[in-house]
């Protein structure tokens, strides 16, 4: 009996190593699991959104941005420490996304009034999106509970996601971004 198992477990080690190779070979990427839940795969089109926003005409696609690269980040809730620590530096560094021809777009699952408040509390002059639901956190895997998790994706012209963050330190985390953004237009 011992035998078979040992038989059983080695014939499922080399399937999952073969899968794994096989995988690395041909460029699919894995699902890749955060906090949150099953996070979508990189150099795949990024998952389409519309939600409410504080400011323009009250809608924003993710497709309203074709053309420009986009950075979406996730983030728990409005007016707390590391949310407005993070939403700080963004803004602190909006001049240097806007010449890298990058939007930025925070989405949490506060409601629209809230991120009003926000931005103008906190001078904020990008969108702030309102996934009351959870529904978008969710299809980046960035939802736990009732909040959207601090993750954060960078999404190409083309609507393609080339890179994603989640483990996140508010305080460095845009300089983080940007340099990733550096590298991923350096190489296209």
């Amino acid at each position: 009996m011992k035998r078979r198992s040992f038989f059983r477990q080695g014939l499922l080690a080399l399937v999952l190593a073969s899968l794994t190779l096989l995988t690395s070979l041909t460029g699919l990427s894995q699902p890749a699991w955060a906090m949150g839940g099953t996070l979508p795969s990189l150099n795949e089109v990024a998952p389409e959104f519309t939600l409410t926003t504080n400011s323009g005409d009250g809608n924003v696609s993710l497709s309203d941005y074709r053309g420009q690269w986009v950075v979406v980040y996730f983030y728990p809730a409005d007016f707390t420490p590391g949310c407005t620590l993070e939403a700080r530096r963004f803004q602190q560094d909006l001049a240097k996304y806007r010449d890298r021809n990058t939007q930025i777009l925070g989405i949490s699952a506060d409601d629209v009034e809230s991120h009003e408040e926000f931005c103008d509390s906190e001078g904020l002059r990008f969108p702030l999106l309102s996934d009351e639901g959870g529904s978008v956190s969710q299809a980046y895997g960035s939802w736990i509970y009732s909040r959207s998790v601090r993750h954060s994706f960078i999404i190409d012209p083309e609507g393609i996601l080339r890179d994603r963050f989640v483990k996140v330190n508010p305080s460095i985390h845009s300089q983080e971004v940007l340099a990733h953004l550096d590298e991923l237009q350096g190489a296209s």
